[in-house]
């Protein structure tokens, strides 16, 4: 019972950190399951069984809160689901570990990107009316790399597919998180296919942890899509700039062998920096409406001098065009 209790809070506090910004369920839930004394590969094949759930709850929250575009979903998470059954089928048993630094490294590069973009220069939010912005020529690729990654590189999918999207700025962040989220349900799914044809009974080690994980989620799942309803683009655009680099920084630091001090020394700066940063566009984010009511109320005192002058203006066309009558 302290077992199941204990991956209950994981998949709440993992839950949390994924709806929120569009990614990281698998390696903060996979972190926490290790911390808690999980062996790294049944934790590994645990979160992606409990995805299905989680990924569930989760879409089902984002489109009670308007943050989905189902064509988003539909165009990004089949061709998604594709490359994750793929990936967990075919390609698991090959070695990653050659290409983890390359897109490490291109990963962190994004979220330095948008770091710097959003707490800089927040994007304004848009319709909910407005049509897709990204063609099936753009997402289809960019679900079936997503999904290979996340099945075969044991996670990947928000970091790859959530960053793309961001950073091309034709959607508002809380409708790219949220269709993100949805789309990770048919990836998980075929990805849980894929593992249950290659662990085979060795699943059945895995049922506990799978519980808590699962109902930790779906507890998390609405707080979650309503915190991103609720949070400016600013602040989720460089919360998920910062988990970007501080998760693949780790990545790196572990390739390249830094260890010790200089290790401790870099993820304190890139804390503080993210942590800055987020504050600042936080900030930012709280004066830009009374900017705006200001602007808004300078604009309606002056209508109704515009409307009296055209007033006056009617008034004085009407004078003339009755000096124009003619008389007969």
């Amino acid at each position: 019972m302290i077992k199941l209790l204990v991956f209950t809070l994981v998949g709440i506090g993992a839950q949390i950190v994924d709806g929120t910004l569009g990614m990281a369920f698998g390696v903060t839930a996979t972190t926490l399951l290790v911390l808690s004394g999980t062996g790294a590969a049944h934790a590994s094949a645990a979160v992606h069984f409990a995805e299905v759930a989680t990924t569930l709850a989760s879409g089902a929250s984002h489109w009670r809160f308007g943050n989905i575009d189902w064509k988003v979903v539909l165009r990004l998470g089949v061709p998604g689901g594709v490359g994750a059954f793929l990936g967990a089928t075919v390609l698991s048993r090959i070695s990653t570990e050659a290409a983890a630094p390359i897109t490490a490294g291109i990963l962190l590069a994004i979220g330095v990107f948008l770091v710097v973009r959003f707490s800089s220069r927040p994007p304004v939010e848009f319709a909910a009316s407005e049509k897709t912005a990204h063609s099936a020529k753009f997402l289809t690729p960019l679900g079936l790399f997503g999904g290979f990654i996340d099945a075969s590189g044991g996670g990947g999918w928000g970091p790859v597919t959530t960053s793309t999207l961001l950073t091309t700025g034709r959607s508002a962040p809380r409708t790219v998180i949220g269709s993100v989220s949805a789309s990770e349900f048919i990836v998980s799914a075929s990805a849980s296919v894929g593992f249950l044809l290659g662990l085979g009974s060795d699943f059945f080690d895995n049922l506990l942890i799978i519980a808590g994980l699962a109902l930790g989620g779906v507890i998390a799942a609405p707080i979650a899509a309503w915190l991103v309803s609720r949070i400016t683009p600013g602040v989720l655009g460089t919360g998920v700039g910062g988990l970007l680099v501080l998760t693949n920084s780790r990545t790196l630091f572990k390739h390249f062998d830094i260890e010790g001090a200089p290790r401790t020394i870099g993820y304190v700066l890139i804390v503080v920096v993210a942590v800055t940063l987020t504050v600042f566009a936080w900030r930012k984010s709280r004066t830009a409406p009374a900017t705006d009511a200001a602007e808004t109320t300078g604009a309606d005192a002056a209508e109704p001098a515009v409307a009296g002058s055209a007033g006056t203006e009617a008034a004085g066309e009407g004078s003339a065009d009755a000096t124009q009558v003619p008389v007969r």
